[in-house]
């Protein structure tokens, strides 16, 4: 959508959360009661929205934008048959991510080092990209809307906050110090950016379609370890709740 199209109560709601995301990764550190093994149920709960927002709406969204691809020549004959592989890349990308840090971080201790300040800017650098497309991606939804824009902001806050114990428990004290204030610009960035610059809607749904594997896997790395002993009942009710929501908004 055009950033000029929205109306003067939209840009206000979606700067709103926009700041509002951003105030997520600076404050949600104070929840220590969410910083504990049996892993909390309200994590749990808020990966569940993250993943539901995913399969019931943005997948959705992704398969019908293919026909915006028409007259887009090879780009439309690819994305009509392997537009999901874009979803896969998004997956892998951060898969490759994680496993990079874990890898180095596992080195590092075997030798009794701190873990390396490089490897923490590599991934703070990702997540900054990743919560500026974000930023961005709040200006320039699939279906325009307060509708839309709302279900996008709170997926999307409750995602935070799973990703930022998930970077907290990596990085420690590194991440408090400088990654949550990094991760905290990016999504007022790629709003600015939005708001300043569009693009043409079938790349809007490419940027979609990356944001959505990105998620899934984000999600999963922080439910799936034994030694975290996810909530699954906790899981299981913000998918269905709030792909309920999606439904019937």
């Amino acid at each position: 959508m055009p950033a000029n199209a929205l109306s003067t109560p939209l840009t206000v709601l979606t700067a709103a959360f926009a700041v509002g995301l951003g105030l997520v990764h600076l404050f949600v550190g104070k929840l220590e009661f969410l910083d504990r093994v049996p892993r909390s149920r309200w994590l749990s709960f808020a990966g569940g929205v993250s993943i539901a927002y995913v399969f019931v709406h943005i997948i959705p969204e992704i398969h019908n934008a293919v026909v915006t691809l028409e007259g887009w020549g090879p780009v439309a004959i690819f994305a009509e048959h392997h537009v999901y592989l874009i979803v896969l890349l998004g997956f892998v990308v951060f898969y490759g991510l994680e496993q990079y840090v874990e890898k180095s971080n596992a080195e590092a201790r075997q030798l009794g080092l701190d873990p390396s300040a490089g490897v923490f800017w590599i991934h703070v650098g990702s997540f900054a990209a990743y919560n500026a497309l974000i930023g961005y991606l709040l200006v320039h939804q699939e279906e325009p809307g307060v509708v839309s824009v709302t279900t996008f902001a709170v997926a999307m806050a409750l995602h935070f906050v799973v990703n930022d114990f998930g970077l907290r428990a990596h990085h420690g004290r590194l991440y408090h110090d400088y990654g949550r204030w990094v991760l905290s610009a990016a999504v007022l960035v790629g709003f600015g950016v939005g708001y300043a610059f569009e693009i043409a809607e079938q790349l809007v749904s490419v940027l979609f379609a990356f944001l959505a594997g990105g998620i899934i896997l984000n999600v999963i790395k922080e439910e799936l370890p034994a030694e975290r002993e996810s909530r699954f009942w906790a899981f299981a009710l913000g998918a269905a709740g709030y792909a309920a929501v999606l439904l019937f908004v």
